[in-house]
């Protein structure tokens, strides 16, 4: 009896090339492969955000909000991009009251910091060329203590007028500026209102004190006992005298020890004298102006600007540079 030829073996043709049922098993893996990959390969494509500029919340009037962002557009620089890679940022911009950057009308307060022919700043989609930068920024009141504000940047090529989109990185540096300010006013306002407390708090001791002092005094002088002999009071501190030094140790009061505490951390105006301003920024309000020689004390610093109290309790920001230290 003659056995039967073996069958051969049926397969499908996948890409060209003959495949049994483990190739094909293999195919089916890559595809479902293949297509759970695709939606994170998009992911990843659209990871950056082009044009979709930055919206905070402020928990500051508007008012507040509105001289710092216009002191922001008016120090002449854009950060968050650059021309060349040694820089840290644009130069060279200026405020300015519209442009052509963003013909859209946008409800708010407006302002808007342009840096003109900048060589393919850093940042923007498919940049190129020179042409336009512009910032801007946009207000609304919410309510009478919170702010929401909106930065948006772009660049615009002069010769073929095209419009390129940031990456978010101008909108985050340029509200780092702003929110930095912001902070140092707040800081300022916390420093003012504890050093308001503090001498609240030495004008109550210094009175709980004043009749102790008046009755030690008395006693010391009815009973003619010297008055090295007389114990020390609370409120006083005695410098320790130096060996074999001839004079006798001077009593020092705490008023004097705070005073020269004090002299540490003091400054003088310099000539022909400066503003008081009631910010960190040059478009605050000018509370008065300090003759040169006024002597300032330092209660907050910060990289450009310094907190100060005046003797009269008067409490302002002045520029670094505009003091100096005590001679």
């Amino acid at each position: 009896m003659q056995k039967p030829k073996p069958q051969p073996e049926r397969r499908l043709a996948i890409g060209g090339q003959q495949s049994g049922p483990l190739c094909l098993w293999k195919a089916a893996l890559a595809l479902v492969c293949v297509l759970a990959a695709s939606p994170l390969a998009g992911r990843q494509k659209d990871a950056i955000q082009w044009g979709m500029g930055l919206i905070v919340n402020l928990p500051f009037p508007e008012s507040e909000v509105a001289q710092v962002v216009q002191d922001v557009a008016q120090n002449g620089i854009v950060r968050g991009t650059k021309e060349y890679n040694k820089d840290e940022y644009v130069t060279g911009a200026a405020a300015v009251g519209s442009t052509r950057v963003f013909p859209e009308k946008a409800e708010g307060k407006v302002f808007y910091k342009v840096r003109l022919k900048a060589l393919d700043p850093r940042n923007f989609k498919d940049s190129g060329d020179v042409g336009t930068l512009a910032v801007r920024y946009v207000l609304q009141p919410q309510g009478e203590k919170n702010t929401v504000l909106r930065i948006d940047a772009r660049f615009v090529e002069d010769f073929r007028r095209v419009s390129h989109l940031s990456n978010g990185s101008v909108e985050s540096a340029e509200y780092k500026d702003i929110h930095d300010r912001l902070d140092a006013i707040e800081s300022m306002r916390a420093t003012t209102a504890e050093a308001e407390k503090e001498k609240q708090e030495y004008r109550a001791r210094k009175q709980q004190l004043a009749p102790m002092n008046e009755s030690g005094s008395s006693s010391s002088a009815s009973s003619g006992e010297s008055s090295s002999a007389a114990p020390v009071p609370e409120n006083v501190s005695v410098t320790a005298a130096r060996p074999n030094a001839g004079t006798p140790v001077v009593p020092q009061t705490l008023e004097e020890h705070v005073k020269d505490l004090r002299r540490q951390v003091e400054r003088t105006v310099k000539s022909p004298g400066a503003p008081l301003k009631s910010a960190p920024f040059n478009t605050a309000s000018t509370l008065q102006t300090l003759p040169a020689g006024t002597e300032v004390l330092i209660v907050i610093s910060t990289p450009y600007w310094l907190g100060i109290e005046t003797h009269d309790g008067q409490h302002g920001w002045m520029l670094r540079d505009q003091l100096e230290s005590l001679p």
